[in-house]
């Protein structure tokens, strides 16, 4: 298959050193809002070309509280395992991220532990991982607008199996401090007519040194993504966030990956309307403190 035949949203390729194979996951339940949760797919790849699968690489085991909003997977290698992070929710339930673990990047995946790395009475979405200098393993996460209404990414420490959240989670920014997310008129009641919009975080480091973030949101010109750079060169920043999004118009929720002979992607579905949107990558170039789309 051609990425132009892949239905996705939210893309995310693991560059698998072990198997030197590309796999690209991503949230493939074809009504991803309002009907029950299905699975996790993942394709194949030598070239980033031409497609095999997919596969199915996770089903909900018996007892699992996730039902419905099977979203934004992303796959990391960590201590020779495969973990994979991913959105969940369920009637009665906060959604949240549950993270899962495999000796495989085809999977089965299962899950770490009984209850999500967010907290259980926070409305969350779209985990990624992040492993620190001192190898401290974190979950970097989005506090949703829909309970905040100003969204946040937050980071939370994690056990070095990563099966268990340590302490609290730690505010990085709110979508208000960049200049660009779009303030949304609330639709719920509630009167507010200020809410934005965070989802979708990815760190990246350039060879540089400087640390990078990811995240998207609603610009005036539609869905978009943007990202900030970490003054400190820490997860805990002060993040400061760039001007103009690297994405400006119906394309977002990405991520960066290098391929093996060195070359750097940004990959994002595009647009943004279900069932049209399909994986996307764009050549990236690292500039001094940050990145520039080709």
């Amino acid at each position: 298959m051609k990425l132009d035949e892949i239905q996705m949203r939210d893309p995310f390729v693991l560059s698998d050193k072990e198997s030197t194979s590309y796999y690209l996951y991503g949230t493939t339940d074809k009504d991803p809002w309002k009907a029950p949760g299905v699975s996790f797919e993942v394709y194949s790849s030598t070239d980033l070309l031409e497609w095999e699968g997919p596969f199915t690489v996770f089903t909900p085991p018996e007892g699992f509280w996730g039902t419905h909003n099977f979203w934004a997977p992303e796959v990391h290698t960590h201590q020779g395992k495969y973990y994979l992070f991913a959105t969940f929710t369920a009637p009665g339930h906060c959604r949240g991220t549950h993270i899962l673990v495999s000796e495989s990047p085809m999977g089965p995946f299962l899950p770490v532990s009984d209850e999500p790395a967010t907290p259980l009475d926070w409305e969350c979405l779209d985990g990624t991982f992040y492993l620190d200098d001192t190898a401290q393993p974190w979950i970097v996460f989005c506090h949703e607008w829909v309970q905040i209404n100003d969204g946040e990414v937050c980071a939370r420490r994690l056990s070095r199996d990563l099966s268990t959240p340590i302490g609290d989670p730690v505010l990085l920014f709110r979508a208000s401090e960049a200049s660009w997310p779009k303030a949304l008129v609330r639709r719920d009641g509630s009167g507010l007519v200020d809410a934005k919009v965070t989802d979708g975080p990815f760190l990246h480091r350039n060879s540089d040194g400087t640390l990078l973030m990811l995240f998207s949101s609603v610009a005036p010109s539609g869905y978009a993504m943007g990202y900030a750079s970490s003054e400190s060169g820490s997860i805990l920043g002060p993040w400061n966030q760039v001007e103009k999004p690297l994405v400006s118009s119906d394309g977002g929720h990405g991520m960066i990956f290098q391929t093996f002979d060195g070359k750097l992607y940004l990959t994002y579905h595009s647009p943004n309307k279900t069932p049209n949107e399909r994986p996307y990558f764009a050549p990236l170039t690292e500039t001094e403190g940050g990145l520039a789309c080709r």
